[in-house]
């Protein structure tokens, strides 16, 4: 199976005032192409710092991570954007959507950092917003979408540009228990076209949803086990 994703002895440390907090104490895994992963762990655990080394938001004080087999781990920040832009699809639980932008105009933003012509981004963006079901919402602003068709457009934008990896942070956070149901059965129909997903969750019941879950405790990996029997939720 291809290894998308390879974390070799990474270790995250944080100096606040005299003290050196270790939020990743040599960690080590691999993520497998079409995946399904949910990093677990409660506050303090170091998921948030997994996920954003992972995401290349962040690197390592020491190991080595490889991303589609490049080592990231030591790459300046201006690579690391080129990275983050086409590599990975970020789903945040606050949406980060630009309030003064259509959903298709956020759904191209990538698209434009990429440097695709106005014509042939349009049209993907148009692409994807139907693929989520949000067609006739194009046109509409944030604060004229429900929570969950703004968490949809976030999706859409995170697929825009056929990324590598999704990479979900909390997507259900901000939502009530209906409108995750219908976000978590849109995960599910991603992955089923062969997306790997990687979900960053402290709920119990959006991690079932995977077909792996890694749990962290104090910057470590207390266990990493398939999930037999995962939530399948009707399409």
């Amino acid at each position: 199976m291809d290894s998308i994703i390879r974390l070799n002895g990474i270790v995250k440390n944080y100096v606040v005032g005299t003290q050196v907090v270790r939020a990743l104490r040599s960690l080590s895994t691999e993520i497998h192409k079409n995946e399904y992963v949910a990093i677990m762990g409660p506050s303090g655990s170091g998921k948030s710092t997994l996920m954003n080394i992972i995401g290349c938001l962040d690197t390592p004080t020491d190991g080595e991570y490889i991303l589609n087999g490049k080592d990231v781990s030591k790459m300046e920040d201006n690579q690391l954007a080129e990275i983050r832009n086409t590599e990975i699809g970020f789903v945040f639980q606050t949406f980060n959507l630009l309030p003064r932008y259509t959903a298709l105009e956020n759904v191209m933003l990538p698209l434009i950092y990429a440097g695709m012509p106005k014509h042939d981004r349009v049209k993907r963006a148009e692409e994807v917003l139907e693929s989520v079901g949000l067609t006739d919402r194009k046109l509409h602003k944030p604060n004229e979408l429900s929570g969950g068709q703004r968490q949809r457009v976030a999706v859409a934008r995170a697929l825009v540009n056929k990324p590598s990896i999704i990479l979900a942070d909390e997507p259900t956070g901000n939502l009530d228990s209906k409108t995750s149901v219908d976000i978590m059965a849109l995960f599910q129909e991603i992955h089923s076209h062969g997306n790997t997903i990687i979900l960053v969750t402290h709920e119990e019941d959006i991690a079932r949803h995977a077909r792996r879950i890694i749990r962290l405790i104090d910057g470590e990996i207390e266990y990493d086990r398939k999930n037999t029997h995962p939530i399948v939720e009707p399409v």
